[in-house]
């Protein structure tokens, strides 16, 4: 699995918008009025529910660009496992930036850790079968990258990242184009030799059709675990089979067991709910 952390120039632009969103045109007020110009200590980013870390990289920088002679100490890389009470992070510096600095922090970091928490306990849930866990494009327009990443951190692999990708020829394709062969013709004339073709199917019917095409890959979309067990059987090998639709843990095991290659889950970067992390005063 490819965890690689992102490079900074991908990540500074998204911090350095939500660090001046944040500060508008007055800075800090609260912070500023309250807390004493050479005031240090320690800050301590901690769990406060058990889940997986994703996203350290964007909270370390968000410190960063507010006080570069901030000293963070990464306890608990992404990808790791965390318990309820457990230490991510220290922060040790002048209070004023790391109070400044800490919604952004949290919104990123929490956001990120919660996609993680949530790819992980669906890949928990296959686990033992040859299907991987995949998200989809329904990101948060702007966080896409590192959307993605958060799913790498918790276990899962990546769709595809944009519309120029991969070819996915979908319902409102095919109805525009007359039917599938036409859509798939086009496409194949259309692209260069590196470029995959997959085909969404609703039916078995369906299914049936666009095998004789040869493409890459076919979207079984909805499908009963019968019909994809079905499906699965029909392709025999010949294409990449990806199941979708409303899958969550409790059917994903279900879904595995029919021998599909992929399963995409979209609500894992449009809708998981965020790992509850906290940051905390610790006085030197």
């Amino acid at each position: 699995m490819n965890r690689s952390p992102l490079p900074a120039i991908m990540l500074e632009p998204l911090v350095r918008a939500a660090l001046l969103e944040d500060l508008g045109r007055a800075g800090d007020l609260t912070t500023d009025a309250i807390v004493p110009m050479d005031l240090w200590a320690t800050t301590v980013l901690s769990a406060r529910q058990p889940g997986v870390v994703a996203g350290l990289d964007l909270a370390m920088l968000a410190f960063r660009l507010i006080d570069q002679s901030v000293e963070i100490t990464v306890h608990r890389a992404d990808g790791s496992e965390v318990a309820q009470g457990e230490t991510i992070a220290s922060v040790t510096g002048l209070v004023r930036a790391t109070l400044t600095a800490e919604r952004t922090v949290l919104n990123y970091l929490c956001h990120l850790s919660g996609i993680a928490t949530a790819t992980a306990s669906i890949v928990a849930a296959v686990r033992g079968h040859r299907a991987k866990i995949v998200c989809t494009r329904k990101t948060t327009p702007g966080l896409r990258a590192v959307e993605k990443y958060a799913v790498r951190a918790g276990g899962g692999s990546n769709h595809r990242f944009g519309l120029d990708d991969a070819i996915l020829i979908k319902d409102n394709h095919i109805a525009i184009a007359g039917g599938i062969r036409t859509a798939v013709e086009r496409a194949r004339s259309s692209v260069g030799h590196l470029v995959k073709i997959e085909v969404e199917v609703d039916t078995l019917a369906q299914l049936e059709e666009v095998l004789a095409l040869a493409p890459d890959a076919v979207l079984l979309d909805n499908m009963s675990v019968d019909e994809l067990r079905q499906a699965v059987a029909m392709v025999a090998g010949r294409a990449i089979t990806e199941a979708s639709g409303r899958i969550t843990p409790a059917t994903a095991t279900a879904v595995a067991a029919t021998g599909v290659d992929l399963i995409s889950v979209g609500w894992l970067t449009h809708s998981a709910p965020i790992l509850d992390i906290g940051l905390d005063y610790r006085e030197l």
